[in-house]
């Protein structure tokens, strides 16, 4: 599958720009920034999937779960992100795209009078039309377009059709949004292969189809077109200023250098665009408050969910068709889903704006189809309001019921149920911190506001047009202090007219102090986080179009201009070869100013208590270029702790690993190489260049002669200037670890496993047999 991401071995030590995040506003910034040719680094902390990749099953779906507490944090970046709060719980897609590969995708912008309220700055009030800007660039890339029913592979949806029978009646306005979806094959304006939509329904689990225009179908794809980097499976802890540049440290999922306790690696750059989303970017900054940073005091506050409600119109009489497909897409014994949200009861138009909602359809998708049938029908018996009467259409109820246990869900009363979601405002008071160390959620007692209560009533009524049994959110309910979920978390990095009322300017820019308007010189946030008060409707255009103004204005003050044109390109998209990946650890001592002999620097660093020791993960080539070339290459990346060097761990950069290669000296010998630059925190670099003697003179030597690797720092890259030499060893321990590191990435199966590592296996097998004992035979 190709691949928009690299491998974190080709990281660069310093960059202009790096983001952190690809939702929203960090592809956008990615495009924007690589456009005014900066050199851009994305880090994202989740994986990158390409459609086909998505789950499919119940229990691939499980597999890409990760839960989040307010004591616990998951060990994984799987998917499907959920963070249980108090009072209110967020799912979150953690992924390249972000949030985009698990949303719906729908287009709508806020009324007017949002804008009128005093949390957003002066800026933004008082020059709309450049908001309104960003809203057309945002238009522009993402391309979205309302479903064309009632033209040729597009019929009318029963679940919009339905939703129609409710709004009129209730006497509000009905249409078909504007969303994020593809109805047409062909390349797109980026250079992307697109196919059109083919009504499957299983949008908020990821498209496979090539519909949807997620991010990385657009923006991301943008962005490398115009040579941004970007890097998936990086967990970014903190960010600090150092001169005036500003260090990004982070971890790296899959590499398994927690198992050593290794050191964070870091990046470093002229600017920093945090963009983890509401969640990930104020504990990103609640974190680098704690290193140092000085913030607003209102970092973590004005959370809030954006008013989400979920809630269900069972066994209705209308037929709905709202159960995700999955592969029975092109079944024609079922009828067509559509995408999961393609209508709305635009409910805005109230007399106080707070009571305003949107109201919207959408799809249950398949993964999960399977545990609802049992699931439905124990809630429409234990919290369901029934909205025909207890005993009415008794008969026909439990008919349909009985369908869909016989049959399955896309029969009988599961598939004649509408799913609600409802966008409303809520009182923008959560709470996020950290506590001992975990990231928390902190809002008791949301779901009790008024609005909720007329929410309810607005889905109870839409139910009863529709014949059904309402089944409320699952923990709305008061054992559970009427508890909410939200899929549109917003603030926590809230932008405000100075440090007193927000944490960022209208551009994002975070104050450095707890009051007055000053700025740290290159540290940005540009997601949801920034947005100050709920929105009433789908936040995805707004957060881009915020993202787009900020850029726009970042650009031009630092003198440069972007473009916003597509010229013909076809999308530079890799292809990742399978390739072995393990970490190592060595440990040992080093003298400053020994030149000449590794023992006596060993000796003398020992003596002189001047330890080094590296963790480091070398990824070699694909397995047939790796065997087929005498130089046997693997790449590295990790940190190097040396406190002769520097007082905090160094990151590695071009890092070159060579795999038994023949020695120039004596070619009857093999070699294994270490060759890699060292970069300090404050922008210095050392050269490291390491070997171990593989010699093969005895089977008893074999131990000794691969583990051992004798060092030499280098001041300059033409290795002219030796700083010191030394010694390093892999302890027993650390080698036992090590192996349980072993692994191959770029495969799909445990089948591409076995076939990637049986290469490697054979070749690193025959090459100790025949060193160390072909002799005997």
């Amino acid at each position: 599958m190709r691949k928009l991401s690299k491998s974190i071995t080709d990281l660069k030590p310093f960059y202009d720009v790096v983001i952190i995040g690809s939702g929203y506003g960090g592809s956008i910034a990615a495009s924007r920034f690589s456009r005014a040719g900066l050199k851009v680094c994305l880090l994202e902390k989740g994986k990158e999937f390409q459609p086909g990749e998505y789950p499919v099953t119940l229990m691939e779906a499980e597999g890409e779960m990760q839960l989040n507490t307010d004591i616990s944090k998951a060990d994984k970046n799987g998917l499907y992100d959920i963070h249980v709060g108090q009072g209110i719980s967020v799912f979150k897609g953690c992924g390249l795209g972000g949030t985009s590969q698990v949303n719906a995708g729908v287009v709508i912008k806020p009324e007017d009078r949002v804008f009128l309220d005093d949390r957003w700055p002066l800026a933004i009030r008082n020059d709309m039309a450049s908001l309104q800007d960003g809203y057309d660039k945002a238009w522009d890339m993402l391309k979205p377009s309302a479903y064309p029913a009632n033209t040729p592979g597009y019929p009318e949806l029963a679940k919009s059709k339905a939703m129609q029978i409710s709004a009129e009646k209730m006497n509000q306005p009905f249409y078909y949004t504007d969303i994020n979806v593809s109805f047409k094959t062909g390349i797109n304006h980026v250079g992307v292969q697109q196919n059109q939509c083919v009504n499957c329904g299983d949008c908020v689990t990821g498209c496979n189809h090539f519909a949807k225009n997620t991010l990385i179908m657009n923006y991301l794809p943008d962005a490398v077109n115009n040579g941004a980097e970007i890097f998936c499976n990086i967990n970014v802890d903190h960010v600090e200023q150092s001169a005036n540049n500003w260090i990004t440290y982070f971890d790296v999922f899959g590499n398994d250098r927690d198992k050593f306790k290794a050191p964070l690696m870091f990046v470093r750059s002229a600017n920093v665009i945090i963009a983890g989303g509401a969640l990930g970017s104020t504990e990103i900054l609640l974190r680098s408050k704690e290193n140092g940073l000085s913030v607003s005091s209102k970092l973590g506050d004005h959370f809030t969910g954006n008013g989400d409600v979920l809630g269900f119109a069972y066994n209705c009489e209308e037929p709905i068709n709202g159960m995700g497909l999955g592969t029975l897409w092109n079944d024609d014994k079922y009828a067509p889903v559509g995408p999961c949200i393609t209508s709305v009861i635009d409910m805005r138009n109230q007399p106080i704006l707070d009571d305003g909602m949107t109201f919207e359809e959408g799809s249950v998708p398949a993964p999960i189809v399977s545990m609802l049938n049992l699931a439905l029908m124990s809630l429409s018996a234990t919290i369901g309001h029934n909205t025909t009467g207890i005993f009415s259409n008794w008969l026909r109820d439990c008919s349909e019921e009985a369908k869909s246990l016989i049959s399955g869900p896309y029969h009988g009363a599961t598939s004649h149920t509408q799913t609600y979601l409802i966008m409303t405002h809520d009182d923008c008071s959560g709470v996020m911190s950290l506590n001992n160390g975990y990231f928390s959620i902190n809002w008791p007692g949301v779901g009790k506001e008024a609005i909720f209560q007329k929410v309810s009533k607005a889905m109870t009524d839409a139910t009863a047009a529709l014949g059904g049994v309402f089944i409320k959110d699952l923990v709305w309910e008061k054992a559970l202090d009427y508890e909410l979920v939200t899929v549109h978390p917003l603030g926590g990095c809230s932008m405000g007219e100075d440090a007193t009322r927000g944490v960022t300017n209208d551009i994002g820019n975070v104050f450095s102090s707890t009051d007055g308007q000053a700025t740290h010189a290159g540290l940005y946030v540009l997601d949801g986080s920034i947005i100050p008060l709920p929105l009433g409707t789908n936040p995805l255009f707004t957060i881009s179009a915020v993202a787009e103004r900020a850029c726009n204005i970042i650009i031009k003050n630092l003198g440069l201009e972007t473009t916003y044109d597509f010229p013909p390109v076809v999308s530079n998209l890799t292809i990742p070869a399978p390739a072995v990946q393990f970490t190592e650890t060595m440990k040992g001592f080093f003298s400053v100013g020994e030149k000449d002999d590794f023992e006596v620097g060993y000796t003398a660093g020992e003596q002189h208590c001047s330890p080094i020791l590296f963790t480091l993960t070398i990824q070699t080539e694909s397995m047939d270029i790796f065997v087929a070339d005498p130089e046997h290459k693997g790449y590295m990346s990790g940190t190097v702790v040396a406190p002769a060097l520097s007082d905090k761990p160094l990151t590695v950069s071009d890092g070159l690993f060579n795999l038994f290669v023949k020695d120039a000296d004596n070619p009857d010998h093999l070699k294994m190489k270490y060759n890699m630059t060292l970069n300090t925190h404050d922008g210095k670099q050392f050269y490291f260049y390491g070997y171990k003697k593989v010699d093969g003179n005895s089977p008893f030597d074999l131990w000794n002669d691969t583990t051992v690797l004798y060092t030499t720092i280098y001041e300059d890259e033409a290795e002219n200037n030796v700083l010191g030499k030394g010694i390093l060893k892999i302890a027993a321990q650390d080698f036992a670890t090590q192996m349980t590191t072993m692994k191959t990435v770029n495969t799909n199966s445990m089948m591409e496993s076995l076939k990637a590592m049986e290469p490697f296996s054979k070749f690193f097998s025959e090459e100790l047999i025949d060193t160390y004992f072909k002799k005997f035979f």
